[in-house]
Protein backbone atom coordinates (compact mmCIF):
# COMPACT_ATOMS: atom_id res chain seq x y z
CA UNK A 1 0.00 0.00 0.00
CA UNK A 2 1.24 3.61 -0.99
CA UNK A 3 1.79 6.34 1.32
CA UNK A 4 -1.54 7.97 -0.33
CA UNK A 5 -3.53 5.41 -0.23
CA UNK A 6 -2.81 4.54 3.55
CA UNK A 7 -3.71 7.93 4.07
CA UNK A 8 -7.25 8.08 2.61
CA UNK A 9 -7.58 5.37 4.37
CA UNK A 10 -7.06 6.55 7.75
CA UNK A 11 -9.05 9.71 6.31
CA UNK A 12 -11.93 7.41 5.55
CA UNK A 13 -11.55 5.33 9.41
CA UNK A 14 -12.36 8.64 11.04
CA UNK A 15 -14.85 10.29 9.01
CA UNK A 16 -16.68 6.92 9.69
CA UNK A 17 -16.05 7.34 13.28
CA UNK A 18 -17.42 10.85 13.35
CA UNK A 19 -20.61 9.84 11.34
CA UNK A 20 -21.44 7.05 13.75
CA UNK A 21 -20.37 9.11 16.92
CA UNK A 22 -22.81 11.77 15.31
CA UNK A 23 -25.47 9.25 14.48
CA UNK A 24 -25.71 7.66 18.00
CA UNK A 25 -25.72 11.39 19.72
CA UNK A 26 -28.98 12.40 17.87
CA UNK A 27 -30.36 8.44 18.33
CA UNK A 28 -29.95 9.60 22.29
CA UNK A 29 -32.39 12.49 21.32
CA UNK A 30 -30.95 14.85 24.34
CA UNK A 31 -33.32 17.25 25.32
CA UNK A 32 -31.93 20.92 26.06
CA UNK A 33 -32.24 21.88 29.60
CA UNK A 34 -30.64 24.06 32.12
CA UNK A 35 -29.41 21.38 33.92
CA UNK A 36 -28.20 19.54 31.35
CA UNK A 37 -25.96 22.50 30.18
CA UNK A 38 -24.61 23.12 33.69
CA UNK A 39 -23.77 19.49 33.75
CA UNK A 40 -21.52 19.86 30.43
CA UNK A 41 -20.57 23.00 31.07
CA UNK A 42 -19.35 21.89 34.55
CA UNK A 43 -15.99 23.43 35.66
CA UNK A 44 -16.35 26.26 33.29
CA UNK A 45 -15.96 29.18 35.47
CA UNK A 46 -16.54 32.04 32.95
CA UNK A 47 -20.23 30.36 32.62
CA UNK A 48 -23.11 33.05 33.52
CA UNK A 49 -26.12 31.20 33.92
CA UNK A 50 -29.52 33.00 35.62
CA UNK A 51 -32.78 32.24 35.59
CA UNK A 52 -35.36 35.40 35.28
CA UNK A 53 -39.08 35.98 35.87
CA UNK A 54 -40.47 37.84 32.84
CA UNK A 55 -44.00 38.50 32.66
CA UNK A 56 -44.20 35.34 34.77
CA UNK A 57 -42.77 33.61 32.59
CA UNK A 58 -39.19 32.28 33.57
CA UNK A 59 -36.13 32.33 31.11
CA UNK A 60 -32.68 30.48 31.54
CA UNK A 61 -30.03 32.59 30.19
CA UNK A 62 -26.86 30.99 29.47
CA UNK A 63 -23.28 33.66 28.23
CA UNK A 64 -19.60 33.23 28.73
CA UNK A 65 -18.44 36.25 30.12
CA UNK A 66 -15.38 36.58 28.62
CA UNK A 67 -16.60 36.51 25.33
CA UNK A 68 -20.25 38.55 25.64
CA UNK A 69 -19.93 42.70 26.52
CA UNK A 70 -22.94 42.82 29.58
CA UNK A 71 -24.01 46.51 28.30
CA UNK A 72 -24.74 45.02 24.74
CA UNK A 73 -26.33 41.70 26.66
CA UNK A 74 -28.83 44.46 28.30
CA UNK A 75 -29.56 46.59 25.95
CA UNK A 76 -30.34 43.64 22.97
CA UNK A 77 -31.81 40.83 25.30
CA UNK A 78 -33.28 41.50 28.46
CA UNK A 79 -34.50 45.09 27.79
CA UNK A 80 -36.77 43.92 24.76
CA UNK A 81 -38.25 41.19 26.89
CA UNK A 82 -38.75 43.20 29.91
CA UNK A 83 -41.09 45.17 27.63
CA UNK A 84 -42.63 42.48 25.53
CA UNK A 85 -45.95 42.03 27.44
CA UNK A 86 -45.60 38.30 26.72
CA UNK A 87 -45.42 38.37 23.32
CA UNK A 88 -43.75 35.91 21.02
CA UNK A 89 -39.68 36.15 22.11
CA UNK A 90 -38.75 36.05 18.13
CA UNK A 91 -40.97 38.75 17.33
CA UNK A 92 -39.37 40.50 20.11
CA UNK A 93 -35.95 39.64 19.48
CA UNK A 94 -35.41 40.21 15.92
CA UNK A 95 -31.69 38.81 15.36
CA UNK A 96 -32.43 35.51 17.56
CA UNK A 97 -32.71 31.59 16.10
CA UNK A 98 -34.39 29.30 17.21
CA UNK A 99 -32.65 25.51 18.07
CA UNK A 100 -34.80 22.80 18.17
CA UNK A 101 -34.90 21.12 21.74
CA UNK A 102 -33.01 18.15 20.18
CA UNK A 103 -30.24 19.78 19.51
CA UNK A 104 -28.07 19.83 22.57
CA UNK A 105 -24.63 19.57 20.51
CA UNK A 106 -25.83 22.93 18.61
CA UNK A 107 -26.86 24.97 21.58
CA UNK A 108 -23.24 23.84 23.07
CA UNK A 109 -21.06 25.27 20.06
CA UNK A 110 -23.41 28.47 19.80
CA UNK A 111 -22.98 29.06 23.64
CA UNK A 112 -18.88 28.02 23.16
CA UNK A 113 -18.59 30.80 19.99
CA UNK A 114 -19.74 33.74 22.45
CA UNK A 115 -23.83 33.15 21.69
CA UNK A 116 -26.41 33.84 24.01
CA UNK A 117 -28.40 31.25 25.03
CA UNK A 118 -32.18 31.74 26.04
CA UNK A 119 -34.62 28.41 27.05
CA UNK A 120 -38.06 28.86 27.45
CA UNK A 121 -39.36 25.99 29.19
CA UNK A 122 -42.85 27.03 29.13
CA UNK A 123 -42.85 27.46 25.48
CA UNK A 124 -40.69 24.59 24.75
CA UNK A 125 -38.20 27.15 22.74
CA UNK A 126 -34.75 27.79 22.68
CA UNK A 127 -32.75 30.63 20.74
CA UNK A 128 -29.63 31.54 20.33
CA UNK A 129 -28.54 35.32 19.86
CA UNK A 130 -24.95 36.44 18.20
CA UNK A 131 -23.70 38.73 21.19
CA UNK A 132 -19.68 38.24 20.56
CA UNK A 133 -17.60 40.94 21.74
CA UNK A 134 -14.10 40.96 22.36
CA UNK A 135 -11.16 43.30 22.29
CA UNK A 136 -9.13 42.35 19.06
CA UNK A 137 -5.63 43.97 17.77
CA UNK A 138 -6.50 47.06 15.57
CA UNK A 139 -5.44 47.07 12.16
CA UNK A 140 -1.54 47.71 11.52
CA UNK A 141 0.69 48.11 9.03
CA UNK A 142 2.16 44.77 7.67
CA UNK A 143 5.62 44.08 9.12
CA UNK A 144 6.24 40.40 6.99
CA UNK A 145 5.40 42.20 3.44
CA UNK A 146 6.39 45.79 4.18
CA UNK A 147 6.19 48.13 1.13
CA UNK A 148 6.79 52.03 0.92
CA UNK A 149 3.91 51.98 -2.04
CA UNK A 150 0.54 51.19 -1.56
CA UNK A 151 -1.87 50.31 1.11
CA UNK A 152 -0.50 49.75 4.71
CA UNK A 153 -3.21 47.98 6.11
CA UNK A 154 -3.24 44.59 7.04
CA UNK A 155 -5.40 41.28 8.47
CA UNK A 156 -5.80 40.91 12.01
CA UNK A 157 -6.58 37.44 14.16
CA UNK A 158 -10.36 38.22 13.59
CA UNK A 159 -12.56 36.52 10.63
CA UNK A 160 -14.96 38.86 10.08
CA UNK A 161 -12.67 42.03 10.02
CA UNK A 162 -10.61 40.45 7.12
CA UNK A 163 -13.34 39.66 4.98
CA UNK A 164 -14.48 43.38 5.87
CA UNK A 165 -11.19 44.41 4.41
CA UNK A 166 -11.53 42.53 1.25
CA UNK A 167 -15.62 43.79 0.80
CA UNK A 168 -14.56 47.44 0.90
CA UNK A 169 -12.20 46.82 -1.50
CA UNK A 170 -14.62 44.40 -3.58
CA UNK A 171 -18.11 45.80 -3.92
CA UNK A 172 -19.58 43.01 -5.76
CA UNK A 173 -21.76 40.15 -5.62
CA UNK A 174 -19.50 38.06 -7.19
CA UNK A 175 -17.74 37.66 -4.36
CA UNK A 176 -18.78 34.24 -2.36
CA UNK A 177 -17.71 33.32 0.58
CA UNK A 178 -18.58 29.72 2.42
CA UNK A 179 -17.77 29.52 5.57
CA UNK A 180 -16.75 25.51 7.20
CA UNK A 181 -16.35 24.57 11.02
CA UNK A 182 -13.14 22.40 11.03
CA UNK A 183 -11.08 21.06 14.18
CA UNK A 184 -12.59 18.43 16.47
CA UNK A 185 -11.76 20.53 19.90
CA UNK A 186 -11.31 24.28 18.26
CA UNK A 187 -14.03 24.61 16.07
CA UNK A 188 -11.93 26.82 13.52
CA UNK A 189 -13.78 28.70 11.36
CA UNK A 190 -12.43 28.65 7.48
CA UNK A 191 -13.77 31.07 4.79
CA UNK A 192 -13.35 30.17 1.19
CA UNK A 193 -13.36 33.11 -0.95
CA UNK A 194 -13.52 33.41 -4.80
CA UNK A 195 -15.13 35.26 -6.87
CA UNK A 196 -17.91 34.11 -9.38
CA UNK A 197 -18.10 33.93 -12.83
CA UNK A 198 -14.17 34.56 -12.64
CA UNK A 199 -12.38 31.92 -10.36
CA UNK A 200 -12.58 28.26 -12.03
CA UNK A 201 -15.33 26.17 -10.28
CA UNK A 202 -13.05 23.04 -10.67
CA UNK A 203 -10.57 24.78 -8.41
CA UNK A 204 -13.33 26.05 -5.92
CA UNK A 205 -14.88 22.32 -5.56
CA UNK A 206 -11.10 20.90 -5.02
CA UNK A 207 -10.34 23.24 -2.19
CA UNK A 208 -13.73 22.89 -0.60
CA UNK A 209 -13.74 19.19 -0.99
CA UNK A 210 -9.78 18.98 0.98
CA UNK A 211 -11.31 21.68 3.71
CA UNK A 212 -14.21 19.05 4.32
CA UNK A 213 -11.91 15.64 4.78
CA UNK A 214 -9.47 17.91 6.97
CA UNK A 215 -9.68 15.85 10.23
CA UNK A 216 -7.84 17.50 13.06
CA UNK A 217 -7.85 18.46 16.71
CA UNK A 218 -7.77 21.94 15.59
CA UNK A 219 -5.56 24.60 13.94
CA UNK A 220 -3.71 27.42 15.69
CA UNK A 221 -2.70 29.42 12.38
CA UNK A 222 -3.19 29.62 8.57
CA UNK A 223 0.07 27.98 8.28
CA UNK A 224 -0.69 24.62 9.87
CA UNK A 225 -3.98 24.80 7.81
CA UNK A 226 -2.20 25.17 4.33
CA UNK A 227 0.51 22.03 5.12
CA UNK A 228 -2.84 19.37 5.54
CA UNK A 229 -4.26 21.21 2.23
CA UNK A 230 -1.28 21.44 -0.60
CA UNK A 231 -0.70 18.92 -3.03
CA UNK A 232 2.76 17.29 -1.87
CA UNK A 233 3.07 18.14 1.86
CA UNK A 234 6.77 16.17 2.29
CA UNK A 235 8.28 19.11 -0.58
CA UNK A 236 9.95 22.04 1.77
CA UNK A 237 8.71 24.82 -1.22
CA UNK A 238 4.94 25.97 -0.19
CA UNK A 239 2.70 25.31 -2.67
CA UNK A 240 0.19 28.01 -1.87
CA UNK A 241 1.03 31.65 -1.28
CA UNK A 242 0.71 33.14 2.38
CA UNK A 243 -0.25 36.83 2.44
CA UNK A 244 -1.12 39.21 5.60
CA UNK A 245 -2.35 42.25 2.90
CA UNK A 246 -5.60 43.09 1.75
CA UNK A 247 -4.50 44.76 -1.53
CA UNK A 248 -2.32 41.26 -2.53
CA UNK A 249 -5.17 39.10 -1.58
CA UNK A 250 -7.67 41.79 -3.53
CA UNK A 251 -5.35 41.15 -6.70
CA UNK A 252 -5.52 37.50 -6.55
CA UNK A 253 -9.20 37.27 -6.55
CA UNK A 254 -9.17 39.42 -9.38
CA UNK A 255 -6.82 37.21 -11.30
CA UNK A 256 -8.73 34.22 -10.62
CA UNK A 257 -7.13 32.46 -6.96
CA UNK A 258 -9.18 31.30 -4.36
CA UNK A 259 -8.73 32.88 -0.77
CA UNK A 260 -8.55 30.49 2.53
CA UNK A 261 -9.10 32.62 5.71
CA UNK A 262 -8.83 31.15 9.16
CA UNK A 263 -10.40 32.79 12.23
CA UNK A 264 -7.80 33.36 14.45
CA UNK A 265 -4.94 33.55 11.79
CA UNK A 266 -3.73 37.22 10.09
CA UNK A 267 -2.45 35.30 7.49
CA UNK A 268 -4.48 34.11 4.42
CA UNK A 269 -3.79 31.63 1.94
CA UNK A 270 -3.54 32.29 -2.15
CA UNK A 271 -4.28 28.86 -4.59
CA UNK A 272 -3.12 27.79 -7.23
CA UNK A 273 -0.04 29.81 -7.19
CA UNK A 274 3.34 29.47 -9.03
CA UNK A 275 7.27 29.29 -8.01
CA UNK A 276 7.78 32.87 -9.36
CA UNK A 277 5.74 34.02 -7.67
CA UNK A 278 6.80 33.57 -4.23
CA UNK A 279 9.33 36.27 -6.01
CA UNK A 280 6.69 38.77 -6.51
CA UNK A 281 6.32 41.54 -4.15
CA UNK A 282 2.70 43.08 -3.91
CA UNK A 283 5.21 46.28 -4.56
CA UNK A 284 5.97 45.40 -7.91
CA UNK A 285 2.33 46.59 -9.38
CA UNK A 286 3.05 49.94 -7.42
CA UNK A 287 6.40 50.85 -8.90
CA UNK A 288 6.99 51.47 -12.62
CA UNK A 289 7.07 47.94 -15.03
CA UNK A 290 11.33 48.87 -15.41
CA UNK A 291 12.07 49.19 -11.53
CA UNK A 292 9.65 46.15 -10.68
CA UNK A 293 11.48 43.71 -13.50
CA UNK A 294 15.06 44.82 -12.10
CA UNK A 295 13.71 43.88 -8.02
CA UNK A 296 12.08 40.57 -9.90
CA UNK A 297 15.46 39.67 -11.06
CA UNK A 298 17.34 40.11 -8.02
CA UNK A 299 15.03 38.33 -6.46
CA UNK A 300 14.69 35.11 -8.27
CA UNK A 301 18.40 34.60 -9.14
CA UNK A 302 19.56 35.05 -5.20
CA UNK A 303 18.26 32.46 -5.17
CA UNK A 304 20.88 30.56 -7.27
CA UNK A 305 23.58 32.67 -5.87
CA UNK A 306 22.78 32.18 -2.69
CA UNK A 307 22.68 28.15 -2.99
CA UNK A 308 26.03 27.89 -5.20
CA UNK A 309 27.70 30.79 -2.89
CA UNK A 310 29.29 28.92 -0.37
CA UNK A 311 28.86 25.26 -1.95
CA UNK A 312 31.00 26.23 -4.70
CA UNK A 313 33.75 27.88 -2.11
CA UNK A 314 34.03 24.36 -0.99
CA UNK A 315 33.97 22.57 -3.96
CA UNK A 316 36.55 24.39 -5.71
CA UNK A 317 38.62 24.83 -2.57
CA UNK A 318 38.35 20.70 -1.92
CA UNK A 319 38.71 19.25 -5.57
CA UNK A 320 38.68 22.15 -8.11
CA UNK A 321 41.62 24.64 -7.30
CA UNK A 322 42.40 24.66 -10.96
CA UNK A 323 39.32 26.79 -11.81
CA UNK A 324 40.56 29.81 -10.24
CA UNK A 325 42.66 32.49 -11.08
CA UNK A 326 46.40 32.01 -9.92
CA UNK A 327 45.97 35.22 -7.84
CA UNK A 328 41.97 34.43 -6.36
CA UNK A 329 43.72 31.08 -5.79
CA UNK A 330 46.78 32.76 -3.66
CA UNK A 331 44.58 34.99 -1.56
CA UNK A 332 42.03 31.90 -0.59
CA UNK A 333 45.32 29.74 0.37
CA UNK A 334 46.59 32.58 2.14
CA UNK A 335 43.34 33.11 3.98
CA UNK A 336 42.98 29.23 5.15
CA UNK A 337 46.34 28.86 5.59
CA UNK A 338 45.47 29.16 9.44
CA UNK A 339 42.41 27.18 9.30
CA UNK A 340 42.75 23.74 10.93
CA UNK A 341 39.21 22.11 9.14
CA UNK A 342 38.49 21.38 5.88
CA UNK A 343 36.14 24.10 4.02
CA UNK A 344 32.67 21.51 4.52
CA UNK A 345 33.12 21.90 8.09
CA UNK A 346 34.39 25.63 8.12
CA UNK A 347 31.25 26.66 5.64
CA UNK A 348 29.24 24.50 8.53
CA UNK A 349 30.51 26.09 10.97
CA UNK A 350 29.48 29.71 10.03
CA UNK A 351 26.25 28.81 8.50
CA UNK A 352 24.95 27.31 11.91
CA UNK A 353 26.43 30.65 13.56
CA UNK A 354 25.07 32.46 11.45
CA UNK A 355 21.59 30.33 12.07
CA UNK A 356 21.74 30.75 15.80
CA UNK A 357 22.65 35.01 15.75
CA UNK A 358 19.32 34.71 13.64
CA UNK A 359 17.17 32.47 15.98
CA UNK A 360 18.09 34.43 18.96
CA UNK A 361 17.74 37.54 17.30
CA UNK A 362 13.83 36.52 16.34
CA UNK A 363 13.16 35.36 19.81
CA UNK A 364 14.18 38.60 21.82
CA UNK A 365 12.89 42.19 22.33
CA UNK A 366 12.98 44.14 18.61
CA UNK A 367 15.80 46.63 20.18
CA UNK A 368 17.84 44.29 22.19
CA UNK A 369 17.49 41.64 19.16
CA UNK A 370 18.55 44.09 16.25
CA UNK A 371 21.65 44.82 18.71
CA UNK A 372 22.48 41.11 19.21
CA UNK A 373 22.40 40.77 15.03
CA UNK A 374 24.69 43.33 14.70
CA UNK A 375 27.51 43.20 17.46
CA UNK A 376 27.25 38.91 17.25
CA UNK A 377 27.90 39.01 13.72
CA UNK A 378 30.87 41.24 13.95
CA UNK A 379 32.10 39.62 17.12
CA UNK A 380 32.13 36.52 15.97
CA UNK A 381 33.02 37.01 12.63
CA UNK A 382 36.60 38.64 13.91
CA UNK A 383 36.82 36.37 16.68
CA UNK A 384 36.40 33.28 14.02
CA UNK A 385 39.23 34.51 11.69
CA UNK A 386 41.66 35.55 14.57
CA UNK A 387 41.36 32.66 16.10
CA UNK A 388 41.78 30.50 12.80
CA UNK A 389 38.39 28.91 12.48
CA UNK A 390 36.92 30.33 9.55
CA UNK A 391 38.89 32.60 6.99
CA UNK A 392 37.69 36.12 6.11
CA UNK A 393 36.95 35.36 2.53
CA UNK A 394 34.34 32.79 3.47
CA UNK A 395 32.96 35.46 6.14
CA UNK A 396 32.03 37.40 3.24
CA UNK A 397 30.41 34.93 1.10
CA UNK A 398 28.24 34.00 3.78
CA UNK A 399 27.02 37.04 4.89
CA UNK A 400 26.17 37.31 1.29
CA UNK A 401 24.50 34.05 1.34
CA UNK A 402 22.45 34.94 4.61
CA UNK A 403 21.09 38.32 2.65
CA UNK A 404 20.35 36.76 -0.40
CA UNK A 405 18.08 34.50 1.32
CA UNK A 406 15.95 36.89 2.54
CA UNK A 407 14.90 38.66 -0.77
CA UNK A 408 11.92 36.62 -1.46
CA UNK A 409 8.77 38.11 0.27
CA UNK A 410 7.25 34.96 1.47
CA UNK A 411 8.86 33.88 4.98
CA UNK A 412 8.24 30.15 3.71
CA UNK A 413 10.57 30.44 0.39
CA UNK A 414 13.07 31.67 2.24
CA UNK A 415 13.32 29.54 4.78
CA UNK A 416 13.12 26.24 1.57
CA UNK A 417 16.01 28.21 0.38
CA UNK A 418 17.85 28.18 3.85
CA UNK A 419 17.61 24.62 4.14
CA UNK A 420 18.37 23.30 0.64
CA UNK A 421 21.52 25.68 0.77
CA UNK A 422 22.71 23.01 3.52
CA UNK A 423 21.96 19.99 0.81
CA UNK A 424 23.84 21.99 -1.74
CA UNK A 425 27.45 22.70 0.60
CA UNK A 426 26.86 18.77 1.92
CA UNK A 427 27.07 17.17 -1.31
CA UNK A 428 29.48 19.74 -2.78
CA UNK A 429 31.89 18.43 0.35
CA UNK A 430 31.50 14.90 -1.20
CA UNK A 431 31.36 14.89 -4.91
CA UNK A 432 32.41 18.47 -5.55
CA UNK A 433 31.16 20.74 -8.78
CA UNK A 434 29.80 17.60 -10.24
CA UNK A 435 27.79 16.89 -6.65
CA UNK A 436 26.28 20.68 -7.23
CA UNK A 437 25.00 20.22 -10.68
CA UNK A 438 23.58 16.74 -9.94
CA UNK A 439 21.47 18.12 -6.84
CA UNK A 440 20.65 21.30 -9.22
CA UNK A 441 19.33 19.03 -11.50
CA UNK A 442 17.41 16.75 -8.45
CA UNK A 443 16.02 20.09 -7.35
CA UNK A 444 14.77 21.44 -10.66
CA UNK A 445 13.07 17.97 -11.40
CA UNK A 446 11.40 18.27 -7.84
CA UNK A 447 9.74 21.75 -9.01
CA UNK A 448 8.76 20.18 -12.51
CA UNK A 449 6.89 17.70 -10.22
CA UNK A 450 5.45 19.60 -7.52
CA UNK A 451 1.56 20.98 -8.41
CA UNK A 452 -0.32 23.69 -6.71
CA UNK A 453 -4.21 22.86 -6.80
CA UNK A 454 -3.59 20.44 -9.85
CA UNK A 455 -1.57 23.07 -11.94
CA UNK A 456 2.52 22.77 -12.46
CA UNK A 457 4.04 25.02 -10.28
CA UNK A 458 6.65 26.19 -12.48
CA UNK A 459 4.47 27.64 -14.36
CA UNK A 460 4.35 31.03 -15.96
CA UNK A 461 8.07 29.75 -15.79
CA UNK A 462 7.06 27.35 -19.04
CA UNK A 463 4.25 29.10 -19.59
CA UNK A 464 0.33 27.92 -20.59
CA UNK A 465 0.46 30.85 -23.19
CA UNK A 466 2.52 33.43 -23.59
CA UNK A 467 1.23 36.12 -22.31
CA UNK A 468 2.24 34.69 -19.07
CA UNK A 469 5.25 36.09 -19.84
CA UNK A 470 3.83 39.78 -19.29
CA UNK A 471 3.57 39.14 -15.68
CA UNK A 472 6.38 36.78 -14.73
CA UNK A 473 10.17 37.65 -14.14
CA UNK A 474 9.58 40.47 -16.21
CA UNK A 475 6.71 42.60 -15.66
CA UNK A 476 5.21 44.50 -18.83
CA UNK A 477 3.75 48.12 -18.59
CA UNK A 478 -0.05 47.97 -17.71
CA UNK A 479 -1.39 48.09 -20.97
CA UNK A 480 -0.20 44.81 -22.23
CA UNK A 481 -1.19 43.27 -19.20
CA UNK A 482 -4.66 42.24 -20.60
CA UNK A 483 -4.94 38.74 -20.12
CA UNK A 484 -5.23 36.68 -16.87
CA UNK A 485 -2.83 33.99 -15.89
CA UNK A 486 -3.57 31.03 -17.39
CA UNK A 487 -2.74 28.32 -14.14
CA UNK A 488 -5.83 30.46 -12.68
CA UNK A 489 -7.34 28.86 -15.38
CA UNK A 490 -10.07 31.94 -15.08
CA UNK A 491 -13.63 31.15 -16.53
CA UNK A 492 -13.23 35.02 -18.10
CA UNK A 493 -9.05 35.33 -20.10
CA UNK A 494 -8.95 39.07 -20.23
CA UNK A 495 -8.94 41.48 -17.46
CA UNK A 496 -10.46 44.03 -19.34
CA UNK A 497 -13.95 44.44 -20.42
CA UNK A 498 -13.31 45.35 -24.09
CA UNK A 499 -13.69 42.38 -26.15
CA UNK A 500 -14.68 40.39 -23.45
CA UNK A 501 -16.08 37.11 -24.61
Amino acid sequence: MSAKEWWRSQVDKLVAAKASGRTHSNDQGTTITSDRIKAQMQNVDDLNSTSWVMNDEVVHVFFLETMVDNTQLYETIFLPLQRSDGRDPLQVLPFAKGIAMHEFETAINALLRGHTVLIFPERDLVLEINTFQVEHRAISQSENEATVLGPQDSFVEMLQINVSLLRRRLTTPNLKICTYTIGTETHNKVAVMYLDKIANDQNVERIKTRIANVQYQGFVGMAVLKQMLEDKPYSPFPQFGLTNRPDNATAALLDGRILIILNGSPEAAICPSSFLEMFSSPEDFYNRWSTASLLRFIRFFGLFITIMLTSGYVSVLTYHPEMLPPALLTILSESRSKVPFPPVLEVLFMELVIEILREAGIRMPTKIGQTIGIVGGIVIGTASVQAGLASNILIVLVSISALLSFLPPNFLMSNAIRLIRYAFIIIAGALGLYGQLLMLAFLFAHLLNLTSLGTPYMTPGIPRQWTDLFNSLFRAPMKFIVFRNRMSRAEREKVRPIGEE
